[in-house]
Order: structure tokens, then C-alpha cells, then sequence
């Protein structure tokens, strides 16, 4: 089936684009600053639907004040027959209770009505998870799960919902990643639920679909945490989905485009496509048309960049009357600029944080996996709030006593990063350790650096299996998160354990400092080709 896609202009008319045998898709223009008027022409018979989208938040609080005024915007401006506000999971974050109720509330505030089973959903324990949903007003959507019914979990999560507006049904279902054992870790969440694989995923979905028709609902969206590829096989190996808002990947769609964005069902229709980036970076609106048999003949899709957003008043005093005023640890005199890519780069905002665990627990080497990182440090005073977002997963830090290999094995599993799909699970920072690896993935060189300063070289092939060193880590590292190490809920290394997370220490480290900090670029890491 043919498909009319409308590159909007902003503030401007639309204007079809044809494509040889079929119409198409087109690029629209640059990121826009903000989003922008529905401007749609559409027959008496036809209805237009704005979708206010965001995912993969990851706790950020900064980003949820700036979004909230996003959407203000949205219901203001967005002339669309219908709206709809929906996002895809990974909007929370970590253990804390408080950052976790900050993060529902926003979604209370924002308006989504629902939001998908994202892996970070489940960091929390079952009857955190459950104490945080007790206020929300959204519903959290999962078709491919399965709840322990004993579980304080039981019946916080829904397989779809129907949403009712202006006399129009839309279907709407989630999924959460099949992935989520080695996104998660082994948190206490995981031993109470069982995540579908793939295949599975996409039958049970298309089983909702068709009870969704047979309800006589022929608008479906789905809010997708299971990323990028699995959301194509989705939309191609089904018939009725409409539109994927989808997730996990932190990829970016910046507008419709044919093949990326916009695919086509097992029945020729199309289905739109949409990622909204990480960390709250973006967040998306997307416009449609719709025709009576609930086909979409029209679509535009408008990418928001949050900096661009003030955070005003009373979401900050909203903010803090939950977590508490921010308390100003020290002065950055310098920073360099945030990494491009933090999962494959030296990063020297994440090296200071790894000192900062060596130091504060007196260890010979600390190990942070670079997906930890979310944010960056900027000149200027520095508190704990500006720490929370930096690395804000709320992990507790451990001391482990690990040999050469345990070392050498992780570090090379950060260095597949390179070359695996979406440069995951990323790359190990270091402090008290330098090492070599090319853009291949291939560790070539690896080395300890004492307290004095002095190097001795690591051999990487023969690693020693008794020689060891002591280790500032965090539970997610220590019991097999994203296997660096294997998994294993009760390792033998582990030596001391702490209530607190690295942010703490971080905290404390530049409390300490007499003078203001300076960050800086070093070659702790260096990336050969």
C-alpha cells in the first residue's frame, strides 16, 4: 500500500513527495529547536493525532524539569485532532526510592499515559518497584512478561491498554527488552519476573493486535523497549501496528525516512518508526493522519533537543521538595567537553570519578564501565544534584580482590564495545591502570600505575590467576552486570561492601580539594587504529 509522507517545514505548508511505484518518504530539515505546529491537510473522513513521545530518560532530572515545559508547549501549540502522550521505558533509573518517585511523579506531571517495561524499570527490588507505582497515574505496559504472582510486583504491569479519545479507540501495547538479565544484572527484580525472547515477543504481540481489532480498534501503537533492529522485525513481521515508539538503543530519529524509519507490515501497510536518543537528551512529536480504516497517510516526525528548554521554577522546587536542596561540594576551574561517544572514548569526566572511588576507598585500581556515565562535569560550582546526573544508577560500591586475569578478561570484554551492535556494554575506565586498545577491539597493551607513579606492565596473554589487586568497584560490575565478570550473586572476591554509591565518593573527593578541580585529558586509555 502506498504511503504520503509530508515534509513539514517549520511553521510552514506541506508538500508530497513522490517516489517512483510508491509515494515515500522524506528527510525533513535540521533538528528542530522545538516542536512544531501540526499543519496537515486532511479530508472530513480522516483524523490527525499528535504524539508527544520521550524513553531512555535514565533518571535525569534536569532533562524531566526541561521536558515538562516540552509538553506545555505540546498541549498549547499542537492542533491535532487528537493527543496523546506516551513514552517507552528507561525513564527511571537505579535503586534510589527518591530519584524513582521523582521520576514517576514526572510522568504524573508530564500527562503519558502510558509507559513501557523498560530494563532500568526493574533496578529496583520488587517492593520498591511496587511502592514507586502506587502513585502513578500512567499504566506500565508489558505483553512479553511474566510475574511471579507472589510477587509485591504482581499486577503493577498490563499487556495493553485501550485509550479512548473524542469518541476515537487506539490500541496501545508495550514490550520490555529481552535483554533485561544482562541490561539489569541480577538485582532482586529479575528473580520475580521472566522476560520473553524475541520471537516469542512478536507473536504475542501480533496475538494482542488481532484481540485489539476483533475489539473493532484499528489505531495500534506499541511502546517498545526492545530496541532498534528488534522494532524493524516488529513492524515487518506483523500486520495492524501502526506506529513502534520505540527504545533501548538510544538511537535518533530525526524525521520519517524510508527503510529506517518508515517500514511496511506483512500486508504492505506502513508502520512508523520513531527513537528518541538517551538520557532526555530529545524528545520527539510525532504527527500523523489517519484514514477511516485506521491507516497512517500522512506523517511528520519533530525532534525537540531538551538544552534548548528553560527549567523553570516550579519544576525545580517541585523537584527538590522531593530529593531535598542540592548541597554545593566545590568549583570546577575546567572541564573538556562531554565525549561524542561515551561508550568507546576516553573519558576524562569518568577517569576523575574512578580516581575518586581509588582514592576514597584507598584501593590499587577502581573499574567503572563507561555506560555508567550520563552526563558530564561543567565550570562552575558543583553539587551533588550536578554528581547524580553524572553517574546517577545508585549502585553500592564494593572493594573486590581480583588476579591479573579477572582484570585482562574484563577490560577485553569492554573492548568488544568496538565492534559490537550499538558499541554496548562499553568500554572499562580506569584508575591506577593504563591500557592500549585499538578501534578493533583488541587489547594490546595493559599496565599498573602505583601511587608513587610507577608503571609495571601487565602481561595480557599470560595473565597472572594469584597475583592481585585490591578493586573500587560497584555491585553492577561485581556480580556480572553486562558480563564483565561472570555473573554471580555471591562472589568470593568481594571484600567489603557499602551502603553508598560512587557519587558519594565523588562528593567527598572534591570536598577534600583545596583548590578548585581541574579536569583533565589524559592517555590512561589510548584507542589505536
Amino acid at each position: 500500500m502506498s504511503l504520503l509522507v509530508n515534509a513539514i517545514q517549520k511553521y510552514g505548508s506541506s508538500q508530497p513527495v513522490t517516489a517512483p511505484q510508491k509515494q515515500t518518504a522524506v528527510s525533513a530539515p535540521n533538528i528542530q529547536q522545538q516542536p512544531i505546529k501540526d499543519t496537515f491537510e486532511k479530508s472530513k473522513d480522516e483524523t490527525s493525532v499528535g504524539i508527544f513521545y520521550i524513553a531512555d530518560l535514565h533518571g535525569k532530572m534536569t532533562n524531566m524539569e526541561r521536558i515538562c515545559e516540552m509538553a506545555k508547549l505540546f498541549n498549547n501549540t499542537n492542533n491535532s485532532d487528537i493527543k496523546i502522550k506516551l513514552a517507552s521505558g528507561d525513564i527511571l533509573l537505579g535503586s534510589s526510592p527518591i530519584k524513582n518517585k521523582v521520576a514517576n511523579e514526572f510522568l504524573n506531571w508530564v500527562g503519558i499515559e502510558a509507559n513501557a517495561l523498560g530494563n532500568h524499570e526493574l533496578d529496583a527490588t520488587p517492593q520498591m518497584f511496587a511502592e514507586t507505582l502506587k502513585d502513578a497515574k500512567y499504566k506500565l505496559l508489558a505483553i512479553n512478561v511474566e510475574v511471579n504472582p507472589n510477587s509485591p510486583m504482581a499486577g503493577k504491569i498490563e499487556k495493553s491498554m485501550i485509550k479512548e479519545i473524542n469518541g476515537e479507540k487506539f490500541g496501545i501495547i508495550g514490550t520490555a527488552p529481552s535483554d533485561a538479565l544482562e541490561r539489569v544484572g541480577t538485582r532482586e527484580s529479575l528473580a520475580d519476573i521472566k522476560v520473553d525472547d524475541i520471537d516469542t515477543t512478536i507473536k504475542k504481540v501480533q496475538d494482542e493486535v488481532n484481540n485489539l481489532k476483533a475489539q473493532g480498534i484499528n489505531k495500534i501503537i506499541v511502546i517498545s523497549h526492545i530496541g532498534k533492529e528488534p522494532d524493524k522485525r516488529l513492524a515487518q513481521e506483523t500486520e495492524g501496528i501502526d506506529v513502534i515508539l520505540g527504545a533501548h538503543t538510544h538511537a535518533l530519529y530525526k524525521d520519517i525516512k524510508e527503510g529506517e524509519s518508515l517500514l511496511y507490515s506483512k500486508a504492505g501497510e506502513p508502520v512508523i518508526v520513531t527513537q528518541a536518543g538517551k538520557d532526555g537528551e530529545f524528545a520527539g512529536v510525532l504527527n500523523l493522519v489517519f484514514n477511516k480504516d485506521g491507516i497512517v497517510k500522512k506523517a511528520q516526525n519533530n525532534i525537540g533537543r531538551t538544552s534548548s528548554f528553560i527549567r523553570k521554577l516550579q519544576y525545580r522546587t517541585a523537584v527538590e521538595s522531593i530529593i531535598g536542596k542540592p548541597e554545593v561540594v566545590g568549583k570546577i576551574k575546567s572541564a573538556p567537553p562531554n565525549p561524542k561517544n561515551r561508550l568507546i572514548e576516553n573519558n576524562p569526566h569518568g577517569n576523575f570519578i574512578a580516581d575518586a572511588m581509588r582514592n576514597e576507598l584507598g584501593t590499587d585500581v577502581a573499574l567503572l564501565n563507561a555506560a555508567n556515565l550520563r552526563g558530564y562535569f561543567i565550570e562552575g560550582d558543583v553539587d551533588v544534584r550536578r554528581i547524580n546526573d553524572i553517574t546517577p544508577f545508585e549502585d553500592k560500591m564494593m572493594i573486590c580482590e581480583l588476579s591479573e586475569k579477572q582484570i585482562v578478561d574484563a577490560i577485553k570484554v569492554g573492548a568488544k564495545s568496538f565492534t559490537n551492535p550499538d558499541n554496548k556494554p562499553g568500554i572499562i575506565l580506569v584508575s591506577g591502570l593504563e591500557y592500549t586498545v585499538t578501534d578493533k577491539g583488541q587489547l594490546q597493551e595493559l599496565s599498573f600505575i602505583d601511587k608513587n607513579g610507577n608503571k609495571t606492565k601487565i602481561d595480557i596473554n599470560n595473565p597472572s590467576e594469584t597475583h592481585k589487586f585490591t578493586v573500587a568497584c560497584d555491585d553492577f560490575f561485581a556480580l556480572g552486570g553486562d558480563n564483565y565478570l561472570p555473573v554471580n550473586k555471591n562472589p568470593d572476591y568481594i571484600k567489603q561492601t557499602f551502603a553508598q554509591d560512587k557519587n558519594v565518593y565523588t562528593a567527598n573527593y572534591i570536598k577534600k580539594q583545596k583548590e578548585p578541580v581541574e579536569i583533565k585529558a589524559d592517555d590512561r586509555i589510548k584507542i589505536v587504529s
